[in-house]
């Protein structure tokens, strides 16, 4: 495709964009109309939403359109699983420059699409505006199939804290990109396009999960909120916790300790839950540490003693 997005105009992007996307059962009317609908049969939506601002969560020189597209829907739709929840449908809502070229959105719908795919939901609609800055926001739907949503406070003294999916991956990826560097290509693409285990989250609810969360802010931040939550304090066990040999290969050749990636990294989007100790977990989910009454310590501890640095935050000096 040629040209650029002012030139395409607001109805030929919005053809272009609708014209690549695909459906599900559960959409009952897409794109096209003032308003989509999905069918919701546990009778209640489970709904996050979420933004991508370009120079702060992706760098076009990092990151092709396509990846955006996965990525954007990734942390999304991860939202849901982690709620206990089935991805049904996400809606965009997209803000570009007219000078960009058209090329750019249609990718980022590909992208968004066949992340959608993976998860079992679909596109079904949005909005695009011209502004300075590519802004990308979407809003994930899903439903809960006759199960109780899995919240992060419900977590007891006595359960264990278990977790599925990479852990610090897209942080040490993020440091490869941060120093001009394109490999080791797992850990660049972990952050590129991020892996949930969507399935995981509706089948740990199936298995009596007392709490649970996606990490995407850092595993001890994540924790911290089921901690703050079920007024209960965590305890992780860094010898239960895996670090790759590149990983650790990566951190030695940048000065860092690979397990500031795992515990404060965030993005990878991976399941972490409480269980009661007497669930049986598939091998799929690693036994990382165990909850705790309430302390005088922090809320979440490593090997008994407190974390010094805590994860992502929005507003903090990270940003």
């Amino acid at each position: 495709m040629k040209g650029t997005v002012g030139e395409l105009g607001e109805f030929g992007l919005i053809r272009e964009l609708t014209s690549r996307l695909t459906s599900t059962p559960a959409v009952r009317i897409g794109p096209g109309d003032d308003a989509a609908v999905v069918t919701a049969p546990d009778r209640r939506v489970v709904a996050s939403t979420d933004v991508l601002l370009e120079g702060r969560h992706f760098r076009r020189d990092w990151s092709t359109a396509y990846d955006v597209g996965r990525k954007a829907a990734a942390q999304n739709l991860a939202d849901i699983a982690a709620m206990g929840a089935v991805p049904t449908a996400i809606l965009l809502g997209l803000v570009v420059p007219a000078e960009l070229p058209a090329t750019w959105p249609t990718e980022l719908m590909d992208g968004l699409r066949d992340e959608c795919q993976v998860a079992g939901a679909a596109v079904v609609g949005g909005d695009v505006v011209r502004g300075d800055i590519i802004t990308v926001a979407i809003t994930a739907l899903g439903d809960l199939r006759n199960q109780e949503p899995v919240t992060r406070a419900g977590a007891q003294p006595g359960d264990v804290v278990a977790v599925t999916g990479w852990l610090g991956w897209s942080a040490a990826g993020h440091a490869v990109l941060s120093r001009g560097f394109r490999s080791p290509r797992a850990f660049v693409e972990a952050h590129r396009r991020p892996e949930p285990p969507y399935h995981a989250g509706p089948a740990a609810a199936g298995l009596g999960a007392t709490a649970m969360t996606d990490v995407s802010d850092g595993l001890v931040a994540d924790l911290g909120h089921i901690a703050e939550a079920s007024k209960v304090r965590i305890d992780l066990r860094s010898a239960a916790i895996d670090i790759p040999s590149q990983m650790s290969d990566i951190g030695t050749a940048v000065g860092v300790d690979p397990m500031q990636w795992v515990l404060n990294g965030g993005e990878d989007h991976a399941i972490v839950a409480t269980f009661p100790p007497d669930v049986k977990l598939p091998a799929r989910w690693k036994v990382i540490g165990e909850v705790l009454n309430p302390s005088a310590l922090p809320q979440v501890t490593v090997d008994g003693a407190p974390w010094a640095k805590a994860g992502w935050d929005h507003f903090g000096d990270n940003e």
